[in-house]
């Protein structure tokens, strides 16, 4: 089956963001389709990788699952094929869930593990990351003392995200709640990077994201420790004072620096080769996590 660049199905269309189409089934429900679209720098590519929005669909599946302990989530009782048209179910079969509606928070809840991406040019200039003080002469990708909670805003299509420090959160989302996202994060972190450990990756980094329900509870949204929103690193290559080879879009990031892109829309074309050892890497990463 091809890549689904856009999905396009009878119900109302709620939001199109950089990956997934969301569409109201009814006044408690959600479908949120995973197409195949690719954000680099919040930019959404104009080249699709084939099976990636069922990669995704399938990984945060699995880590809902195994998270449910930790926090609620907002998947909804229902297969997404009997919620659109029988001419419409192979654009949702094995890319979409069904899901709770609830209220988005606005912020984007990364934790980190280790130095890499924009972290690293943050330590480089200040010995910081995210205003957080770290010990001194730490290489890139080095593990850090400790997970270190750095959240973001969660920036429209096309614009980029800009760190917060704690006060904002607190501004944004009151004192006990920016709290409760913090240790959760920092949980569900912890819990995720031990199991893939024991099936050697090394989770360098991920983003959460959380709504409230109507009984005001946190639940975990959107997708959850994919390829997507985290960084992947195999173990058994794992140096640190290097850029580690991973099973995420990093390898997309790093060919589109070294092209020189200005990483502003519209996004560049992909080479085949690119687009082929992504998906390839995406598809990895779910059989050694989900083994």
């Amino acid at each position: 089956m091809g890549a689904l660049f856009e999905s396009h199905v009878r119900l109302p269309l709620v939001h199109r963001g950089k990956v997934r189409d969301l569409y109201a089934v009814d006044g408690d429900r959600l479908l949120m389709v995973a197409t195949d679209r690719l954000s680099a720098f919040d930019v959404v590519l104009p080249d699709p990788i084939p099976g990636k929005g069922r990669v995704l669909t399938a990984l945060s599946r699995f880590w809902f699952a195994r998270t449910r302990s930790i926090v609620g989530n907002h998947l909804a009782d229902g297969a997404p094929e009997d919620v659109v048209a029988p001419g419409e179910r192979d654009q949702v079969r094995g890319r979409s869930l069904l899901v709770r509606r609830v209220r988005p928070l606005p912020v984007e809840a990364i934790v980190r593990g280790y130095l890499a991406g924009s972290a690293w040019k943050e330590y480089q200039t200040t010995g910081t990351v995210s205003g957080t003080p770290l010990p001194p002469g730490l290489a890139e990708a080095a593990r850090l003392p400790a997970p270190v909670f750095t959240p973001s805003t969660k920036a429209p299509v096309g614009e980029h995200d800009r760190p917060l420090q704690s006060g904002e959160v607190e501004d944004l989302l009151g004192a006990e709640r920016a709290a409760e996202v913090r240790r959760v994060s920092l949980r569900l972190y912890e819990e995720a990077a031990a199991h893939a450990l024991g099936r050697g990756i090394l989770i360098a980094d991920t983003k959460f994201e959380f709504g409230v329900d109507a009984d005001g509870t946190l639940v975990l949204i959107d997708e959850v420790l994919t390829p997507d929103s985290s960084r992947f690193w195999p173990q058994a290559t794992y140096r640190p004072g290097t850029n580690p080879e991973s099973y995420d879009k990093q390898y997309v990031r790093d060919y589109l620096e070294s092209i020189g892109w200005n990483k502003k829309a519209p996004g560049p074309r992909l080479p085949d080769e690119v687009v082929a050892r992504t998906a390839a890497k995406y598809a990895e990463a779910l059989a050694v996590l989900t083994r």
